[in-house]
């Protein structure tokens, strides 16, 4: 992912980067802790309106804690049956290790980033959207450390996002990083919009994959009811929040939610979400959704539905998830 590039220095051990009391200028007013987000440079947003973390501190050498904010409504992340989106929760745990990457590891802003996997598992009980925004605490164990010359080439990190004190996420992730220099020479002849972008298709009804508007549609129906084709709209201002040179991991995991929502016939919170990204997913070639359900012997309790989701282009996977939901109760 692209990033604005500036120089950083390392955070040192121990430093907290929450929010603290401060005094206002010239009155000796003092005010409570107040809340900022994090430079949106960190996480890779364009718009301070799309980061969700708050703060964060060292805790130990791989072991960090964080702050974050889910607003009571997004645009896109909407409520699923009265309840946060869990992927909201997705991309505030991509969001954490951007942010751990640049901040305490000392990767370079315009460094890329490529996520290998990412897994989500929520407890709905404590997803429930209230009526002011969520505020959280995420711990962060970071492992497999990977780095070359002192410099951060990998991470993986496991999360627990907790509100009011019960958790309400888990999930663990996994990426790489690259310098310019390198991703230039991987993506040769890619990054200068020298290939054609295809035509806009038109969106499967929202209604049958739990959106209201088209515009945040991201599948296109085909004539096999379990396999659609990928509807990729580079001016969706959260998806495509800013230029990119490859179809965004979101968008992968906003599709294969969509399609587990028209395979199953119904909305609800998934209660997991696996992705694993094996290959770039191409902006200018037909990318392909397919599903395959698997569902719970009916004597079992409660009974889960788990979709197994696929993503092809010109014949090669590129992309899988598995998600686990439940349906709802009558």
């Amino acid at each position: 992912m692209s990033v604005n590039t500036f120089r950083i220095e390392r955070a040192p051990h121990g430093t907290e980067h929450t929010p603290h009391n401060t005094t206002t200028p010239g009155t000796g007013t003092h005010h409570p802790a107040l809340t900022t987000t994090v430079p949106k440079e960190f996480v890779h947003r364009a718009g301070v309106a799309e980061v969700m973390l708050t703060g964060w501190h060292r805790k130990s050498e791989n072991h960090f804690g964080m702050t974050a904010q889910w607003p009571r409504g997004h645009s896109f992340f909407t409520h699923v049956a009265g309840h946060h989106d869990p992927l909201i929760a997705a991309e505030t745990i991509r969001q954490a290790g951007a942010l751990l990457a640049h901040a305490e590891y000392g990767v370079p802003l315009g460094h890329h980033f490529l996520m290998s996997d990412l897994s989500l598992a929520t407890h709905p009980a404590h997803l429930l959207a209230g009526s002011t925004p969520a505020s959280l605490d995420i711990d962060i164990t970071c492992r497999e450390v990977k780095k070359r010359r002192d410099t951060l080439t990998g991470l993986r990190y496991d999360t627990v996002i907790r509100r009011d004190g019960h958790t309400a996420a888990t999930g663990s992730a996994a990426f790489t990083c690259t310098s310019p220099t390198v991703y230039r020479r991987l993506r040769a002849g890619r990054l200068h919009n020298n290939h054609p972008t295809l035509p806009l298709t038109a969106p499967t009804a929202p209604q049958n994959v739990g959106r209201t508007s088209p515009t945040d549609v991201v599948l296109s129906p085909t004539t096999n009811p379990h396999r659609w084709q990928l509807r990729v709209d580079t001016r969706h201002p959260v998806l495509f929040e800013h230029p990119v040179d490859h179809i965004p991991g979101m968008m992968l995991l906003e599709a294969a939610r969509q399609a587990t929502t028209a395979t199953l016939g119904y909305t609800t919170p998934p209660l997991t979400i696996t992705g694993q990204f094996t290959r770039y997913a191409e902006l200018d070639t037909p990318c392909h959704i397919e599903t395959h359900h698997t569902p719970t012997p009916t004597h079992t309790h409660p009974h889960h539905d788990t979709v197994h989701i696929t993503a092809h282009q010109n014949n090669q996977p590129l992309f899988h998830s598995t998600i686990t939901t439940t349906p709802p109760t009558t």
